[in-house]
């Protein structure tokens, strides 16, 4: 990271000529505009940049989405000023003479934009601080490469896809060598740009890797997810590869999760929250109360964790994608698995894959824990087995509909969002299924045209 003195000294001297002022969307993407690094300086680091509202109310494709109170056609599809964050100043190193910001949203009164991703995330942060707790936070990315670039795969419809090894590549080192002249940039070029990598390794997929970054505060954390993500995509491109994000490239692969890990700390004191040594499972009582609430939340929350159709091709039993809204200790079977000890006892939610907002996924899981601080939940008793084959426990939505239903009706959401904020996720939520229902499968097409 760099600070304001530093970003004007290297524009000053020409070595950066770029300055990327950006903001997430609905889909955890970054958005913005290139600004020159004379017009930053003089402009935009002190008044920001205006962008078109419509952008915290379109789908995938961009395309304006109805039903949003935010941001219509009947209101004009107006401005929101994009507020620079200078903590969250960054060099690219794999953009020529290239930094980045990453900026708030707030409307012409300087009042936060409630629907943004960053500012949904700060609530919860707040409501967390008001409770004396910093939540820690990572987020566990996994993604497939490709020996295609993306324009070839674009040209050939997503069809026949080669991965980038013909084997299964978990913790396999020579495969993985096959790959470095991709990874290794990945790796040192974050870095650079102030991620903090820890290290990166072959997945259970062809072609599929995992690249960890240190834990650190949700906020933090969340913009470092939306850097890292899209710097992948980035340089795999200009190394004339693809890389995709998706759950579920193909049901002949693993899916690609983004496993995330939440711990609690004295908010001031740095105080470690979460290890109790007296207790079965080593969870202190705001531990258990926390970990109590996301149990509760997880089925209402679920489309925070899975917002497209895709996310729940990945839900399959046997395949590492958690079927059992239930936790256990160390059992990568259920959906919540505890993990360490001391200072780094933590909860692992494995329900969310690689294709979340980061934002409203660390969000969602917040809000659940702090339900469950809020309301003394009670946690069930600790799962021990294969989750995968019990009969008579709660389920992870199966499908983009049962997530909707869940969420419209959320006690968690309402409570923790507010009205507004959840009414405009939801539509989010309804208008993705709606789009969905808009198109003829190749599935369809090869079972239903002779056949019936």
């Amino acid at each position: 990271m760099i600070g304001v003195p530093t970003i004007r000294e290297l524009i000053v001297e020409g070595r950066i000529d770029t300055v990327i002022v950006a903001f997430p969307d609905l889909q955890g993407r970054p958005v913005g505009k290139r600004v020159t690094g004379r017009f930053f300086l003089d402009h935009v680091l002190e008044h920001g940049f205006e962008a078109c509202d419509y952008l915290l109310a379109v789908d995938v494709d961009l395309n304006p989405q109805p039903g949003y109170r935010f941001a219509n056609w009947d209101a004009g599809f107006g401005d929101v000023c994009a507020v620079v964050d200078t903590t969250t100043l960054r060099v690219i190193p794999w953009l020529e003479g290239t930094a980045m910001v990453i900026c708030d949203l707030v409307d012409d009164e300087g009042q936060p934009i409630a629907v943004s991703p960053r500012q949904i995330l700060r609530r919860q942060i707040a409501r967390a601080a008001a409770h004396g707790l910093e939540v820690r936070c990572a987020t566990e990315l996994e993604f497939f490469l490709f020996q295609e670039s993306f324009a070839e795969a674009s040209a050939k419809g997503w069809r026949d896809m080669h991965p980038h090894s013909s084997t299964l590549a978990d913790y396999q080192l020579l495969q993985t060598s096959r790959d470095e002249f991709v990874i290794r940039r990945i790796r040192n070029e974050m870095l650079d740009a102030g991620i903090p990598i820890e290290f990166s390794k072959g997945e259970a997929g062809r072609g599929q890797h995992e690249i960890n970054v240190t834990y650190g505060e949700a906020l933090e954390v969340a913009d470092r997810h939306l850097v890292f993500k899209n710097g992948v995509k980035e340089i795999a491109d200009q190394c004339g590869r693809a890389a995709t994000f998706m759950a579920k490239w193909s049901m002949d692969e693993a899916g690609s999760s983004c496993h995330l890990h939440a711990s609690l700390w004295g908010l001031g004191s740095g105080e470690p929250l979460m290890w109790d040594g007296a207790d079965p499972e080593g969870l202190s009582p705001v531990a258990r109360r926390f970990l109590a609430g996301a149990v509760h939340g997880a089925r209402q929350l679920a489309w925070m964790w899975a917002p497209y159709v895709n996310s729940y091709r990945r839900y399959v039993p046997g395949s590492w994608a958690p079927t059992a809204a239930v936790w256990g200790v160390d059992n990568r079977t259920c959906g919540f698995r505890v993990i360490g000890e001391g200072p780094g006892k933590r909860v692992e939610c494995r329900i969310p894959g690689a294709d979340v907002n980061p934002y409203l996924a660390l969000a969602a899981l917040i809000a659940a824990g702090l339900w469950g601080i809020d309301h003394d939940t009670e946690l069930p008793p600790v799962y021990q087995g294969n989750a995968y084959e019990a009969t008579d426990i709660p389920r992870v939505p199966t499908t983009l509909v049962e997530a909707i239903v869940e969420f419209e009706s959320s006690e968690v959401a309402l409570e923790a969002f507010g009205e507004d904020v959840h009414f405009h996720l939801l539509n989010t939520a309804r208008q993705e299924w709606a789009r969905a229902n808009e198109v003829v499968t190749d599935w369809e097409l090869a079972r239903n045209f002779e056949r019936i």
